[in-house]
Formats: structure tokens, C-alpha cells, sequence
């Protein structure tokens, strides 16, 4: 199977859209902001990008650290209401204040969300943190019991991931989606994977593919290889067309052909362009997916308002990534090198999607 070319209206309105990036770059809005509130989790995914564990060292970023930062620095230079504040780890569930954040950022005018493996998740503790302001959830579900299990290293993910999805589904008004890692071992079985979701009366789903970082690079049959990928854009592309269930592939890299296809937007990457990041140890950065090699300051020594502003250089300006695969791609000016968290430290672009269409 040979991947999608192309055509000349789509190439028009991806230069077109390019236009709007760069407007977008020199706004740098601040739209979204992730903190990182633990590096702490209570599984041990085999894909994990940060290798995030239960025996951690790296302690949590105390709460009213983060709360300084958005009443001193956010705060009086954006309008809260504009601005989504995600809860990101690690696994969040594991912070005992989760509660007490949502009601501080809530009562501050912003909105916020978490991103959960669900494993602790029970109706009670779901309740609570809607209680407290909680907007939108994203969680796991990678596949059948015993391929979801599997990747999460524990044999009752599964059926706890799936428990908090039925009682997510419940509360009205509750912004969601299930996020599905795609590996070979869940390929095959796709479209029946689809059909189960469907059944569990879930309407948004997002998926991804692996990219090697953290212990996934460790891991070769997690991956997908090009003939792979190219099967999961056919299927992302036919079930969008289908209409039965929301569908998006994740925002992880120029796809060519099948750019605003297999999601509702074209490709661009925002970090540092409308997202950004606090991290557990204060280190400011675009989103927590990036590598700890861009991080552009720390909110311990620097103001995030002047960091937001003045630095970001490499994410916003991305003529530094026309070099190795890259130097001499025809689509560079609509891809602009991927990713930011696709870079290795020494600036290496570790996948390239648009590659693997080809």
C-alpha cells in the first residue's frame, strides 16, 4: 500500500494555512497550560515517554508554588477564561490535593482538565474532582483486556480503565475522550476494537501511534512499521467517513495526504506557540510530551510571563531543524521538521510520519 499523494487543493490550503501558523507564532497566545504535578504513577507502562514510576525521587511541585505562578505572573496578562489548564503527571490520582488545585484554579476563572490511566478513578473520586471544577478528562483504554494489560504492566488496568470510562460517560457535560495507543498486537483487530467502543456508548476517541522515546524505545514490538501505518491512516480515514464515533489521530507529525482527513485540523505544532508547560521541578518548557533538552527556564528562577515572551526561540522558529533527513524534504515548509517532542536531545528527529507514508 502506497501512501496518499497530495493533490494541488490540498497543497493551496496548506500553504494557506501556513500563512495563519505564522501569524500564530507571532501572537504566541497563550492558550493552554500543562502542569505537571507528579512524576509519580501507580502503573509502569512498557510505553511510557517519561518512565514515570511509584518509587520516583523527584518529589510533587508543592500546589501553592503552581498558584504563584498563574496569581503573579499568568494571571495578570492573559483572560483565565481563554486559557485551559491541564493536570498532567505521572498519574494525577495519586496527588491527594487534586481536588483542592481545581477548586484554586477554578475560583481563579480558568477552566481545567487531568490526564488519567483511570486505575484509580472510582465514581466517588470522579465525582469529587467534578465537584471541584473538573471540565474535561482524557484517559487510556489501549485495546482488549489482554493487550491493554500488557502495556500497563497490571492486570486489573483493564477493568478499571473501563469502569471510569462507563461513569465519565454518565456525568453530563463533562468534556471527554478515550485515548487509544495503537500497536501491532491491536491492528489486526482494529475494526472490532472500534465496534467494542462503540458498544460502550463512548463518542469521542483519539488515537496515536509510538514514537521511540522513554522505555518505548526499548521496546521494538510496540511500533508500527510503514505498511502498518499507512493501514492505520486507512482505517482513522474510513471511520471519520463512517461517522459513527468521533475519531482523531493525535497531533504527532505532518501526515501528507491525509492531512485534515484523519483529524479536524491541519498539522501544526503548538508547543511553544499556544502551549506550554510547568514541570514538576519548575522547569518551564512547550508541552510535557518535549524533551527536558528545550526546557527555556524554571519558574524558581524566572519569571514565566518574560520566559513565555521572549524565549521559545527554537520552537517558534524552526529553520534550525533543516538538517539530517530533513535538509532537502520537498514538504519541510508545511511540516516544519515535526514535532518538538520527536527531537532527541542532540536535535535529532527520532520518526518522521510523513516517511512513513511515502
Amino acid at each position: 500500500m502506497k501512501g496518499k499523494k497530495i493533490g494541488l487543493r490540498k497543497y493551496v490550503a496548506l500553504k494557506l494555512f501556513n500563512s495563519l501558523y505564522d501569524k500564530a507564532i507571532e501572537k504566541h497566545e497563550l492558550r493552554t497550560l500543562f502542569w505537571e504535578c507528579t512524576l509519580r504513577c501507580n502503573l509502569a507502562c512498557r510505553h511510557c515517554g517519561s518512565d514515570c514510576r511509584t518509587d520516583i525521587a523527584e518529589k510533587d511541585m508543592p500546589l501553592a508554588d503552581f498558584l504563584r505562578v498563574l496569581d503573579e505572573e499568568i494571571t495578570p496578562n492573559i483572560d483565565p477564561s481563554r486559557v485551559l489548564i491541564i493536570f498532567s503527571g505521572g498519574e494525577v490520582l495519586v496527588r491527594p490535593d487534586l481536588e483542592e488545585a481545581g477548586r484554586e484554579v477554578t475560583r481563579r476563572g480558568y477552566m481545567w482538565g487531568m490526564v488519567t490511566n483511570g486505575m484509580a478513578l472510582t465514581r466517588e473520586r470522579l465525582y469529587s474532582l467534578v465537584n471541584a471544577g473538573l471540565r474535561s478528562i482524557s484517559i487510556s483504554f489501549d485495546g482488549f483486556e489482554n493487550i491493554h494489560n500488557h502495556i500497563r504492566g497490571n492486570r486489573l488496568s483493564f477493568e478499571r480503565a473501563r469502569t471510569a470510562i462507563r461513569n465519565i460517560i454518565d456525568i453530563e457535560g463533562l468534556t471527554y475522550d478515550v485515548i487509544t495507543c495503537v500497536t501491532p498486537q491491536l491492528l489486526p483487530r482494529l475494526e472490532e476494537w472500534k465496534e467494542f467502543l462503540i458498544s460502550e456508548g463512548i463518542r469521542s476517541w483519539r488515537i496515536f501511534s509510538i514514537f521511540p522515546a522513554g522505555r518505548a524505545s526499548k521496546d521494538g514490538s510496540l511500533h508500527l512499521d510503514a505498511e502498518q501505518f499507512r493501514t492505520l491512516m486507512e482505517f482513522v480515514r474510513h471511520t471519520r467517513r463512517e461517522g459513527r464515533i468521533e475519531l482523531n489521530y493525535a497531533c504527532e507529525g505532518f501526515l501528507g495526504g491525509y492531512e485534515a482527513e484523519v483529524r479536524d485540523h491541519f498539522y501544526m505544532c503548538n508547543a511553544g506557540v499556544s502551549v506550554a508547560s510547568i514541570r514538576v521541578n519548575g522547569d518551564i518548557s512547550g508541552c510535557t510530551s518535549v524533551r527536558a533538552n528545550y526546557t527555556q527556564g524554571n519558574i524558581y528562577r524566572d519569571r514565566f510571563w518574560n520566559v513565555w515572551q521572549h524565549r521559545f526561540e527554537k520552537f517558534r522558529n524552526r529553520e534550525w531543524t533543516r538538517c539530517g533527513e530533513c535538509k532537502d524534504c520537498r514538504v519541510w515548509d508545511l511540516c516544519r521538521g515535526g514535532g518538538m517532542h520527536l527531537r532527541d536531545d542532540n536535535g535529532e528527529l527520532m520518526y518522521c510520519h510523513y516517511n512513513m507514508l511515502k
